[in-house]
């Protein structure tokens, strides 16, 4: 394998906790955009705790997950306690990096105030330590009871940087099989130990279906990876830790579970899937005998 690490012998569960900033546990699911209006319930009774949610970017496709999220905290007092919120802006100004989460807790009244992560939304080298500074405050002064400080990144140099120095208590990076250069760039140059958590995001962005492998001349001797394996191949990387999802039936729900139970994929299954991208993108062709 390309990562200095030796691979993980079993992949993260829904049940399981990762310690997060001051005092969070967090699963190492964190769910985001949905239309599934039961998507945080039943992801909380399956064992999911994280939820995810934007401040301003992509408003819009948040909204089922705010009403979700709004549904499950009413169910009793106290649930609030028991999940951990994230929230996520965009803008780069520094006073533009603090009205926007409290639009959010405006706008969701069962958040009760409160965020427990907010984070520093598509950063690159050149503004993240300006934006960095304007969050450590908000982690300081425990602004909107935030307990921990995120960053979602496209440039890995930079990710790196952060996750081996713990500047923030979460980064999150993408990596699947049609951006899947981190295996040479990124997992390599990770601390081995005391660095923050390392999520994934966009872990379907490649995704093949079965229609468009027809469409690209795909036989059925060929295999067809399940969407809920782009979430095993996201996590075999043992540097991984968790992954941010999208979830839009109970369906979903249990493939990703029953995903997770395979383990993770063997290294010729991640370089099939990387191959099936450049296919899936127009860099790679079908070899025909003759």
């Amino acid at each position: 394998m390309t990562e200095r690490t030796t691979p993980r012998a079993r992949l993260p569960r829904l049940t399981d906790r990762l310690e997060l900033g001051d005092g969070l546990l967090v699963s190492p699911f964190c769910l985001g955009m949905t239309r599934w209006e039961d998507c945080a319930a039943a992801a909380f009774d399956a064992g999911i705790n994280f939820f995810f949610v934007s401040a301003d970017m992509h408003w819009p496709h948040y909204e089922g997950m705010r009403r979700s999220l709004a549904r499950l905290l009413r169910r009793r007092k106290g649930i609030r306690d028991e999940v951990v919120v994230a929230a996520v802006s965009y803008p780069t100004q520094p006073e533009f990096c603090t009205a926007p989460f409290d639009e959010v807790v405006e706008e969701v009244p069962e958040l009760e105030g409160r965020l427990d992560l907010l984070v520093i939304g598509g950063s690159y080298a050149g503004e993240f330590p300006t934006r960095l500074e304007v969050y450590r405050q908000h982690r300081r002064s425990r602004f909107l009871g935030a307990r921990a400080i995120g960053c979602t990144f496209h440039d890995r140099a930079a990710a790196v940087l952060a996750l081996n120095q713990s500047l923030t208590d979460l980064t999150f990076i993408r990596y699947n099989p049609g951006h899947a250069k981190a295996r040479a760039d990124f997992f390599p140059r990770l601390a081995r130990s005391g660095r923050a958590l390392l999520y994934n995001f966009k872990s379907t962005f490649a995704h093949v279906t079965p229609d468009l492998a027809a469409r690209l001349g795909l036989d059925a001797d060929h295999w067809v990876p399940a969407v809920s394996d782009c979430y095993r191949f996201a996590l075999t990387p043992p540097d991984m830790d968790g992954v941010l999802c999208s979830l839009e039936s109970e369906k979903h729900l249990t493939e990703l579970a029953g995903a997770l139970e395979k383990g993770p994929l063997a290294e010729d299954e991640v370089e099939y899937m990387i191959k099936l991208a450049a296919l899936r993108s127009g860099q790679a062709r079908i070899k025909r005998p003759g």
